[in-house]
């Protein structure tokens, strides 16, 4: 959607981003602290996440917390919450016309809560259903259990629901006034946001009634660790493989290098024509795979996963060792990236249809780092994504022989050797 931005920087120590979009009808609200789980020891780690849950609740308005739900929620209003390693974000949607209610509601909520002793042993009770089902995930079991080997801040669902006990009321208390700070808060608001409105929203933030604290806390240093072998989870209910492969560089990408990775990405497995998936799939080996990047304060990832039978999982990692190989000595049809690169144009058009979408375009990278992406100049980032800048980092990301791959189901140890130990020349370019 059409907008303009503006970052505002409080007093207080709150800093944010408005995007005015003229066109929208609805408001939109992301306020974020730096409170995950890495901020706790491992003996407490549900803490954040059972802190974040009891806060949407009872507060000095609205002591009750389904009474509070119902007044947020009356005129269609949706809210929500989020906790993850390093941040917890709230989330608010809302009618235009009650855009100043919604937002009172939601800073009321994040500044007031009572953290009543029923609603955290309800709220208890509900995260331990969601650990449950979360622990279901065959793909979320297998990637947690393979960041830990790598030695990052995460523990499986699994073993969060052994940590549940050792966290009490206390200690979301504790969690929530070392970490809900004003000098710690970023936000993102999209919508109508006239010259009135945002004098408004900056008096109420402004106003925010909570400590400043020291500065925006800071992020951990996590240096991932190459696996000897592969890590294997035995589930004999599962008779396909799930399986990830890592690779990792010790440092963060430049954006023309993540822009670069992204369009092979889109070449290598995100369409059904892609190089990876679409040659399985011409082979009947695999219904779906894919691929992404992620980055930490000092690293940057690269990662493959899918699940397969067992019997076709040998050709198809003959496939991504054919294709990659290919990659890295330059063996890639213009063609190819000029396709790549329209389809990346597409996905980035179609994802800011929303206030909610052109949220998303700012605010992660924003709560990562402060860093304002231009979302203008994404069109123009895709187009200058070259051949050589392919070649470049999709080799960089091999070379510090940084690496590991995970798999569960009920192959057996012996043929997940054989895969691990297939990937290996991958490393040697």
């Amino acid at each position: 959607m059409k907008h303009s931005v503006t970052e505002v920087v409080l007093q207080n120590g709150a800093r944010g981003l408005l995007l005015h979009i003229p066109d929208a009808t609805v408001m939109t609200y992301e306020m974020n602290f730096r409170a995950g789980e890495y901020l706790v020891s491992k003996e407490k780690w549900e803490a954040p996440h059972i802190m974040e849950h009891v806060l949407l609740g009872a507060n000095e308005l609205i002591p009750k917390a389904r009474h509070f739900q119902a007044e947020f929620e009356k005129n269609g209003a949706y809210c929500n919450a989020s906790t993850g390693t390093y941040d917890i974000t709230y989330e608010a949607e809302c009618a235009d016309f009650e855009w100043d209610r919604i937002l009172g509601l939601l800073m009321i909520a994040i500044t007031k809560p009572l953290f009543l002793q029923d609603e955290f042993e309800a709220e208890f009770g509900n995260v331990r259903e969601e650990l449950t089902a979360r622990s279901n995930n065959h793909f979320r079991h297998l990637s947690l259990a393979l960041r830990e080997a790598y030695g990052f801040a995460v523990l499986t669902d699994q073993k969060r629901l052994l940590m549940m006990k050792n966290v009490g009321l206390e200690d979301i208390r504790k969690h929530y006034s070392g970490t809900h700070t004003t000098s710690n808060m970023r936000f993102v608001i999209a919508g109508q946001l006239p010259p009135a409105r945002r004098k408004v929203i900056r008096q109420l933030l402004g106003a925010t009634e909570l400590p400043k604290g020291d500065d925006r806390l800071e992020l951990p240093h996590e240096v991932p660790q190459k696996l000897s072998s592969p890590l294997y989870i035995p589930n004999n209910m599962v008779e396909n493989l799930y399986f990830y492969i890592d690779t990792f560089m010790s440092r963060r990408m430049r954006d023309p290098e993540s822009d670069a990775l992204s369009l092979i990405n889109t070449m290598l497995t995100e369409t059904l024509y892609s190089r990876i998936l679409g040659s399985a799939r011409e082979q009947g080996l695999v219904y779906s795979m894919s691929s992404g990047f992620g980055q930490t304060r000092d690293n940057s990832n690269w990662w493959f996963g899918a699940q397969v039978m067992p019997k076709n999982a040998p050709k198809l990692f003959n496939i991504i060792l054919k294709e990659l190989h290919a990659v890295f000595d330059g063996d890639i049809d213009d063609e190819d990236v000029t396709a790549a690169k329209q389809y990346a144009l597409g996905r980035y058009q179609r994802s800011g249809q929303t206030a909610g979408g052109t949220a998303a375009g700012y605010s992660y990278r924003y709560f990562f780092d402060d860093v304002i992406d231009d979302y203008y100049k994404v069109p123009e980032r895709i187009r200058a994504v070259s051949k050589n800048r392919i070649i470049t980092i999709a080799q960089s990301m091999f070379e510090e022989n940084i690496w590991g791959m995970g798999a569960l189901g009920n192959a057996g140890e012996p043929v997940v050797s054989k895969l691990y130990n297939k990937l290996g020349p991958l490393w040697k370019v």
